[in-house]
């Protein structure tokens, strides 16, 4: 399915978008604030089409959507937990799927977004590494699924989205031509604070310093799992190509913006990274950089035999942590009865579609 030409509505920043509009409207004769009609539908009343835009006449819907795409996802599946926790998966008109997950707890609801349509990272303790790499997303793509998950917290009284994670499926930083105008589009469009929105990333070091450039305070998570480059490469083959060195370095820089909070992600697996002498190491490199860590059990995926740290490891690991100054949680897991790892709901569901065809 070749890319529709027209351009997409929810990918265009704000100011992309009112200039767009504006120009659109003035060529048909139309008044000015027909664009912040349009802006209005998008932005605070979530319209999932442009036929749903009915202050606008009959005429002016239908050549607006001649003139552009409104490249909205459809929801697929959803699975709801037992605790609360929501899994989405989305699917795109050309087909391809990807997931987002709603965590709610007592004061917050977090919205985990996906940058790709499967990953490349091959990192082995990750469900969407080993069903490899289909394409990246576009930044309307990544705002869809805040847009679908945000109508369906609001339907389903689970209320408004507070934070927004970049933790789903893909490498957003190996995205950047889409996070990046993704990030603005939540931030200035959506109104998501900045400090309210995290990215992750494994250690794309470009990606990294575009993001310390930037003058926003969003969040930067490094997904580390390990406190040495010889561990670490064994976890995530991108380590050679950007050691933990130069991470730092880029983290570093990142830090150096002043109030952008950094977090280390850490899954605790047993027997592979969860050595008690790893814990001193660990705390020395978030020392470095100011960072809070997180301690994540892991979560059993297919093709992988591993297991979860035991309780005894992870309150270690914990406490160790905590003697060196360093600020530690230990993430609870959540959606354990439901496909709630990344990128296993997508999995399943293209294997239970390969096996019908």
């Amino acid at each position: 399915m070749s890319p529709d030409p027209r351009p997409d509505l929810l990918s265009l920043t704000p100011n992309e978008l009112d200039d767009v509009l504006s120009s659109h409207f003035e060529s048909r004769g139309q008044p000015a604030y027909r664009a912040g009609q349009v802006r209005s539908w998008i932005y605070d009343r979530l319209a999932a089409s442009i036929d749903e835009m009915t202050n606008l006449p009959a005429a002016e819907r239908e050549a607006l959507a001649e003139a552009f795409d409104f490249g909205e996802p459809v929801e697929d599946r959803t699975q709801k937990s037992s605790d609360g926790t929501v899994k989405h998966l989305w699917r795109f008109p050309d087909g391809e799927l990807v997931e987002s997950v709603l965590i709610p707890t007592r004061s917050r609801l977090t919205l985990c977004i996906s940058s790709q349509a499967g990953c490349a990272m091959k990192c082995t303790f990750c469900a969407t590494g080993w069903g490899g790499f289909d394409r990246q997303l576009t930044a309307g793509e990544i705002v869809g699924q805040y847009r679908g998950a945000r109508r369906w917290a609001e339907a389903n009284d689970y209320g408004p989205i507070t934070n927004i994670v970049y933790m789903g499926m893909g490498e957003p930083l190996a995205n950047r031509k889409a996070v990046m105008p993704s990030l603005t589009i939540l931030n200035q469009g959506y109104g998501v604070g900045a400090r309210r929105i995290t990215v992750s990333t494994v250690g794309v070091v470009p990606g990294i310093l575009a993001l310390a450039d930037r003058p926003e305070q969003f969040r930067l998570a490094l997904s580390l799992h390990a406190p040495h480059s010889e561990l670490r490469s064994e976890l995530i083959p991108l380590e050679r190509r950007y050691p933990l060195p130069e991470v730092l370095d880029a983290i570093g820089r990142f830090d150096d913006g002043g109030g952008k909070r950094i977090t280390f992600e850490y899954t605790m697996i047993d027997g592979v990274n969860d050595d008690p002498e790893l814990a001193e190491p660990l705390a020395e490199l978030a020392q470095r950089v100011r960072a809070f860590v997180n301690l994540i059990p892991f979560n059993p995926i297919p093709y992988q035999d591993w297991a979860p740290s035991t309780p005894a490891r992870l309150r270690h690991f914990a406490e160790t942590l905590e003697q060196a100054g360093v600020s530690v949680a230990i993430r609870e897991t959540r959606g354990r009865d439901i496909d709630a790892a990344c990128g296993q709901l997508r999995g399943h569901t293209l294997v239970q579609i390969e096996g019908s065809k």
